[in-house]
């Protein structure tokens, strides 16, 4: 398929600038993929789409303030590292990132951020234009450097300075890592969840650190062309069992976000790899606890062995993720849905409103 064919019109007032409050107050398109149906609702509401069994999964990773303001080892030059992603496979505070001013910071540069709280060296490029960095912190760990001096980064496409920077937040991220928001999960306050789990609806958390690579539109045209990012996903034995029982009892799995997406159907593809070699010995399981990277690109023709019911954003046009929706639902019917919610004027993009795909 073509990138062209995942593009709409949307007018530059609708992107929202700041979240709204309480986070459940805003608006819910629910789209139905059986016969089409659109409804207008508000999140609080979600709860009536749900039923006891029904199992939330939710990514819980936490945007790390990955903005790092520095200067250059030697000549005091300044110098900007944005984290996008942890590369624990390279060892342990490997990152990468982007950098400013690109052309200048060489394999070898060292940076120093916070007077030498902690400091950067640049090593090798990336595919996508970046590069690896490895972190050190002068005491302490490097996480806890990062959290003294590193600011979190917004969208650039958010404007409107952050009040509360927790808003940026789910209010179950606990596993710090991310350059983004699993945006998604930021409509569900604590209460709301009380009263879904209240109702025998059951929550599991995983894990999907984010990189701004999400966000990028796709520049190739041909979709068989797009080389994927790669995320660190995490999909623990807690996760898995309650997964696994959802679907043995009939429950509908409903994915949070995106990122929960991506890890459920990776981690349900290895899976069902495994069981194939006869290394995963319960016929019935969807899913085994894992843990690695994942670079899977869900587009229209892929398999969804994991996800019944999705929650998520309005996305970029051109993006992996509006993609990803339109393989879960089929794109005339999500073009359809954004021109609609275009037309009811509903808030895009991290801060704006949500659709549930059921």
């Amino acid at each position: 398929m073509n990138i062209a064919d995942f593009s709409y019109e949307l007018p530059h007032d609708l992107i929202a600038q700041v979240p709204l409050e309480p986070r459940d107050s805003s608006r819910l398109l629910v789209v139905h993929r059986k016969g089409g149906r659109i409804e207008h609702r508000h999140f609080r509401d979600i709860g009536e789409y749900l039923r006891p069994g029904d199992l939330l999964v939710a990514n819980q990773s936490r945007v790390i303030p990955a903005r790092l303001l520095g200067v250059k080892e030697g000549s005091g030059g300044r110098a900007e590292i944005l984290l996008l992603a942890i590369r624990s496979d390279l060892g342990v505070d490997y990152w990468e990132a982007l950098v400013r001013p690109g052309r200048r910071l060489r394999s070898g540069q060292r940076l120093v951020f916070g007077d030498g709280i902690l400091t950067a060296e640049i090593l090798d490029r990336t595919p996508s234009g970046g590069r690896i960095v490895h972190l050190s912190a002068r005491d302490g760990t490097v996480s806890e450097a990062v959290r003294h001096v590193g600011i979190v980064p917004l969208p650039p496409y958010i404007h409107t300075p952050l009040a509360d920077s927790e808003r940026y937040q789910t209010v179950y991220a606990r596993e710090p890592g991310s350059a983004a928001a699993p945006t998604a999960g930021l409509h569900f306050t604590s209460e709301l969840l009380s009263s879904l789990t209240a109702r025998g609806i059951g929550l599991a958390t995983v894990t999907l650190h984010i990189g701004l690579d999400t966000f990028r539109p796709i520049e190739e045209a041909d979709l068989d062309q797009h080389t994927m990012h790669s995320e660190e996903i995490e999909l623990d034995a807690s996760a898995a069992a309650k997964i696994n029982a959802t679907r043995r009892e009939g429950g509908r799995i409903v994915a949070v976000g995106t990122t929960s997406v991506r890890v459920l159907e990776s981690v349900a593809a290895i899976t069902a790899e495994l069981k194939q070699r006869g290394e995963v010995m319960d016929a019935d399981a969807l899913v085994t606890p894992w843990r690695g990277r994942t670079s899977l690109f869900l587009r229209p023709g892929s398999t969804f062995r994991a996800v019944d019911v999705m929650i998520t954003n309005f996305h970029l046009p051109r993006s992996t993720l509006l993609v990803l929706v339109s393989a879960f639902a089929g794109r005339e019917l999500i073009l359809r849905a954004y021109a609609e919610a275009v037309a009811q004027r509903y808030r895009f993009y991290s801060f704006g409103d949500a659709m549930l795909i059921i």
